[in-house]
């Protein structure tokens, strides 16, 4: 008891400290933010969840890397199809002596390659690819299971989002529900101390019992504040992962409530997400593509054939003598057969490189499977034992309430010390604070269940 007093003096000051942070947070927000330019959003978990599917950086990012994938099935498909290039040339050469056949009369002198400086071609040309080992065919599906890895990532990605979503949702509700439950704390010590105030008037408290139900008193407002701080600090996050504007200010419609569990078995979670999760079909996907580049780069040692014709005019046509200024077309059609003899090694090493990569990720995909078996096994257990909790702390919130009014009831008829009455009322603050704390582990294990098994 002799260290009331000291406390006593000590609440005042950090009552007045965390007020005075709370107002100098308060006036830089409102000057960052007028009220009156504020805009308040009301939103349940599902429109929360929509609104990070439309709006989240992330995504968004992880949208162009799937474009960029897509992109790239496109330009490799292309390969198949016949390259048609068209192209013009004008030319300007330094002058030459003519030469000149010195033919006998009758004809004379003739000039048999002229000085013809200025040189003017037009060419369109086909490519064709007749056999490549496989090439195009393996790198077609290298490319298209990247793009099915990206959208995997672009899945697991949202998956994430809902998950940080939901987390600074229901945080932002527990806080708000932690301040009522204070609030309600400090409502009930403000009685108490009034009563305690009138009962030491009349001789019937000691000074040592309205101290010490101030001192519960001040400990429960200093908590209210750091809930109601906590819950502004909660605020700006979900604002952050919802991409609004500063000055939103957000509704949260949803209620802090025991939520409804999945009964499934453990096995049966872990099949589903085995199945489901989409890290594992991005890396399963990744593994098909190394595996194709793999094929790829052993088609470089098989023959590559092609088919490539071309028609041009040209003025002047040196095809045709003797040259003279004028245009003058004409075609040309190549069958080529080409094989790599010899590259020092070069094809070896990048076939080894891809298959070493492939390994590494076939060893991956093992220890991703590995770890999703113990996460969802965590996270089964985890929503397990915090379904107990809620359970339990739902019954010791109504023996709390029922032990608060009959203390209450004997202290108003002088039965009991007042330090009965203030310890039935921290137990009461206590089971409150307990039973927010233990519903919001339930959401928070539903959620990273969900998460586990990709719901």
């Amino acid at each position: 008891m002799k260290a009331l007093p000291h406390a006593r003096k000590l609440l005042p000051v950090l009552l007045g400290g965390a007020a005075l942070v709370g107002n100098l947070l308060g006036e830089e927000a409102a000057s960052q933010s007028p009220a009156s330019s504020a805009t308040i959003l009301r939103l349940s978990l599902e429109e929360a969840l929509a609104r990070a599917r439309e709006a989240s950086p992330p995504l968004l990012r992880l949208d162009a890397l799937q474009k960029s994938a897509e992109a790239q099935v496109r330009g490799v498909k292309s390969e198949r199809m016949p390259q048609i290039d068209v192209s013009a040339q004008a030319s300007r050469l330094s002058s030459v002596p003519e030469f000149t056949a010195p033919f006998p009369p009758p004809q004379g002198p003739t000039v048999i390659f002229p000085n013809l400086p200025d040189r003017y071609s037009g060419r369109i040309g086909l490519t064709v690819p007749l056999y490549t080992g496989g090439r195009i065919r393996s790198e077609i599906l290298s490319a298209e299971s990247e793009s099915a890895a990206a959208a995997g990532d672009r899945t697991s990605g949202e998956k994430d989002v809902e998950l940080e979503v939901t987390t600074a949702y229901w945080q932002l509700l527990t806080e708000r529900e932690s301040a009522r439950v204070l609030g309600e704390a400090v409502t009930s010590y403000d009685a108490h101390v009034s009563e305690a105030l009138a009962r030491e008037k009349q001789g019937l408290a000691a000074r040592n019992e309205v101290l010490a139900i101030q001192v519960e008193r001040d400990s429960a407002e200093l908590a209210r504040l750091r809930a109601e701080n906590d819950e502004g600090v909660a605020h700006a996050d979900l604002v952050r992962i919802l991409a609004l504007s500063p000055g939103t200010v957000i509704e949260p419609t949803g209620a802090l409530e025991t939520a409804a569990t999945p009964a499934e078995e453990l096995e049966s979670l872990v099949e589903e997400a085995l199945k489901s999760r989409p890290e594992r079909a991005a890396l399963s996907a990744r593994v098909a593509a190394a595996d194709a580049r793999v094929r790829a780069l052993r088609a470089e040692r098989y023959p590559q054939a092609r088919f490539s014709a071309g028609y041009e005019v040209l003025d002047p046509n040196l095809r045709f003598f003797p040259p003279e200024e004028g245009w003058k077309d004409d075609w040309d059609a190549t069958l080529s057969l080409s094989l790599r003899v010899f590259d020092g090694g070069r094809t070896s090493a990048e076939v080894a490189q891809g298959e070493a990569q492939k390994e590494a990720a076939v060893h991956e995909l093992e220890t991703l499977d590995h770890r999703i078996r113990f996460e969802t096994t965590q996270r089964h257990l985890e929503l397990k034992t915090a379904v107990a909790q809620v359970e339990l702390a739902e019954k010791s919130l109504e023996s709390a309430r029922e032990n608060r009014r009959v203390a209450s009831e004997r202290f108003r008829a002088g039965v009991i010390p007042s330090s009965e009455l203030l310890d039935a009322e921290t137990a009461l603050l206590r089971a409150g604070l307990q039973r927010t704390a233990s519903l919001a582990r339930e959401r928070m294990a539903l959620a990273l269940l969900q998460r586990a098994v990709a719901r």
